[in-house]
């Protein structure tokens, strides 16, 4: 069996997910070949920020970071579940930035883009401030401005869910063997990575939004040189017991000039990173951090705050690859955190396009400028569409999370508040669909530990792609730091059951 679509977009990130959303909704068929899971790889290893990168006008991105700012505030607007607002401190320190310096970035970070819900800049003396309690004697003075929080794999699956109920064709566990033209159209090679089968997909054109993969799924899989690189750069993350009692994020400026955040992070913890380490490839399985990362981020913990760390104390670490474009900068912190497209399509032939670089905060305006790149291929392409759109579970009036929250505990009252806030937070108002009827905890079915029942399971599997213990505990619900040891065995074997008692019934 040989499937036709207009495009085919190798890579289940953020951006092939954002983009495949936005093509459908243009009217274009569309496949999504993830050989993973959703979010498996980059895009679940981020801050989880939605932010304009302040860090950038350091570098002169005057244009990434406008851009970013604008996102920040649509993507607020659409999806007020899995992103909220979060004030981030930023201790000054001598001799690293000038005040003045500071307060001028500061300054350009209010007034690039506009500002709706977010409130500005603040000078704050630590002395007076609750925050300066968590910190070591020496630090007088803070600037405190905004940014947001996102939960960065759901983005990716809220993305994917959207452009399926609009026609997509999504499919994880499904690799990119080979591809090879024919004359104006491309013959793909797919194949199930549970199963084996392989199918052919003949598509008009090619999106290579593979990540740290875009060279390979270029050179190998379709046997294409570019002549643009990708620059790997690894980005390591920490958890430690809680740092601080406040609620606002702390900004660090190390003495090396690269920042480093401290975000509280599930309540119990201290989510700190990132690092900028360049390496030479990708490895096909997790990518994990180095000891000498680990002490990195405890030295710089250490330096701000009366509770130190060490490596004995880390109960967590991710890592990602960022397959950034490669600019030719020396230093790994300054090479471009922006876009870079590389549309190859020689005269009559079938063009592939490949997404090099990119951030979560702005997948939804590379999005666009992706499909704006192969409107000459579809010239009866519908008009950009998603400024305004909401996300899956977004849809809530004046997209106000808190007055939505209090019709969720009036409609399921039974629910412990911990509880109703999480599933709140992760389906919005898909949350309907996920509780429906239930009157009680025992209606959601088995429980497999931290609040975490057979409902969430199956709506996870049945919406969201979910196939493992992995996908649900450390993508799309996050509680794998709150699982008792056997939950992931137990909710394996829960998936295999239901998987095969589907496949019965078929």
């Amino acid at each position: 069996m040989t499937t036709v679509t207009d495009l085919l977009i190798v890579g289940g990130g953020i951006n092939g997910a954002g983009i495949a959303r936005d093509a459908v909704g243009r009217g274009l068929s569309v496949v999504l070949c993830e050989q993973g899971d959703l979010a498996g790889y980059t895009s679940s290893a981020s801050t989880k920020l939605i932010h304009g990168g302040l860090r950038y006008l350091e570098y002169y991105e005057f244009r990434l970071v406008r851009e970013a700012l604008f996102e920040r505030e649509r993507l607020l607007e659409s999806a007020p579940h899995i992103i909220w607002p979060l004030r981030f401190i930023l201790p000054h320190e001598k001799g690293i930035r000038p005040a003045w310096f500071v307060r001028v970035g500061l300054f350009l970070y209010d007034h690039l883009a506009p500002r709706k819900k977010l409130p500005g800049t603040e000078t704050i003396k630590l002395t007076r401030h609750p925050a300066g309690q968590a910190l070591k004697p020496g630090f007088d003075t803070a600037f405190v401005y905004s940014d947001c929080w996102v939960e960065d794999s759901r983005m990716v699956a809220l993305n994917a869910l959207d452009a399926f109920e609009k026609g997509a064709d999504i499919r994880v566990r499904t690799k990119l063997t080979s591809a090879r033209r024919e004359g104006n159209v491309w013959v793909a090679t797919l194949q199930n990575v549970e199963t084996g089968e392989t199918e052919d997909v003949r598509a008009k054109v090619i999106v290579n939004a593979g990540g740290p993969f875009v060279a390979d799924v270029l050179n190998s899989k379709l046997g294409l040189n570019t002549t643009k690189n990708v620059r790997l750069v690894k980005g390591s993350h920490i958890v430690v017991p809680k740092l601080f009692e406040t609620e606002q994020a702390f900004i660090l400026q190390n003495t090396d000039k690269r920042i480093v955040f401290a975000i509280p992070y599930q309540g119990k913890f201290t989510l700190v990173g990132t690092t900028d380490i360049p390496v030479e490839s990708v490895p096909d399985k997790k990518v994990e951090i180095s000891p000498d990362e680990v002490q990195y981020l405890c030295n710089v913990v250490n330096h701000f705050f009366k509770r130190e760390v060490t490596p004995a104390d880390v109960v967590w670490t991710y890592s990602g690859v960022r397959p950034l474009f490669d600019d030719g900068s020396t230093n790994a912190s300054a090479v471009t955190r922006d876009y870079v497209f590389d549309m190859d399509a020689p005269q009559g032939q079938a063009p592939v396009l490949s997404i090099f670089g990119g951030k979560i905060t702005t997948f939804r305006k590379l999005s666009e400028h992706a499909l704006d790149e192969l409107k000459p291929y579809f010239p009866n392409m519908k008009p950009t569409w998603t400024e305004k759109a909401k996300m899956p579970g977004g849809d809530m009036p004046d997209a106000d999370f808190d007055r939505f929250f209090v019709t969720v505990r009036q409609r399921w009252p039974f629910l412990p508040e911990d509880l109703a806030l999480r599933l709140a937070r992760s389906y919005g108002t898909r949350i309907e669909e996920l509780l429906g009827s239930a009157r009680s905890v025992a209606d959601l079915g088995e429980g497999f530990g931290a609040r975490l029942t057979a409902a969430e399971v199956d709506y996870l599997m049945r919406h969201e792609w979910a196939r493992s213990a992995e996908d649900i505990l450390w993508r799309r619900s996050k509680l794998g730091l709150h699982v008792p040891a056997d939950a992931p065995a137990r909710i394996d074997a829960y998936i295999a059951r239901q998987r095969a008692a589907t496949l019965a019934a078929q």
